[in-house]
């Protein structure tokens, strides 16, 4: 059962019950922002970095712990370019399952990888990397609660083309642009599922966005733009 029509749905329930959370950016301005999950992956990242490379444009990377430790110079690589980094957690177990702080370890096993591998001091990491997707989009009032105590910033999505099950990337392409509007935050994946394709994939969605005038900007960029820190 594939569930990319639900997510729209989830979106419109979701966004107003959880408002502490980042869905989306300001539906006045054409912008959207690119983010990608599960990675960084030593085949499908450094694909995916050449077609950013070639428009020019940013993106945001939420990074598995795990998968920074066996790519560290792909990791790198990313940070270097200036795309935006956030957590995902170190291996893709769902918050859902950890005490609370089972989960702050968690997180701070991420942020650890990342400073080792991208060659940064852990305080910076631990101030300015704080931004946390939860797996699978799964979390609790609590879950939420807890991330905010620790001065972290839940981030979800509006635009989910279900690309980890390799629908195609002609189907990926086309969820996508049916549902992006001003201010669309959208998923994509560059790690062991979904990565094969997201290169190819992520240079379509771009072209076509480029040509509808859209503005491709960071997830901190849609903070400050919703004046949410």
């Amino acid at each position: 059962m594939q569930l990319a029509p639900v997510f729209p749905i989830l979106y419109h329930i979701l966004q107003p019950t959880f408002p502490s959370c980042l869905w989306s950016g300001s539906v006045k301005e054409p912008i959207v922002a690119l983010t990608f999950d599960d990675g960084p992956h030593p085949q499908y990242t450094p694909q995916l970095l050449e077609v950013l490379d070639k428009y020019e444009i940013p993106a945001s990377f939420f990074w598995l712990g795990v998968c920074v430790e066996r790519s560290p110079e792909v990791a790198k690589a990313v940070y270097q370019r200036g795309h935006w980094v956030g957590l995902h957690g170190y291996n893709h177990q769902m918050f859902t399952s950890f005490t609370a702080p089972i989960l702050k370890q968690n997180l701070a096993k991420t942020q650890l990888a990342i400073a080792q591998a991208c060659q940064l001091d852990l305080d910076y990491v631990q101030t300015s990397m704080r931004d946390v997707r939860p797996p699978n989009g799964v979390f609790t009032p609590q879950i939420l609660k807890s991330l905010q105590s620790w001065n972290y910033r839940p981030v979800m999505w509006s635009v989910v083309p279900e690309d980890w099950v390799l629908p195609g990337v002609a189907i990926v392409v086309q969820r996508v642009l049916s549902q992006v509007r001003n201010g669309s935050l959208i998923v994509l994946h560059d790690g062991l599922f979904g990565g094969a394709d997201v290169a190819q994939s992520t240079d379509l969605i771009v072209k076509k966005l480029l040509q509808r005038g859209f503005k491709f900007v960071t997830v901190e960029q849609l903070w400050q733009l919703n004046q949410v820190v």
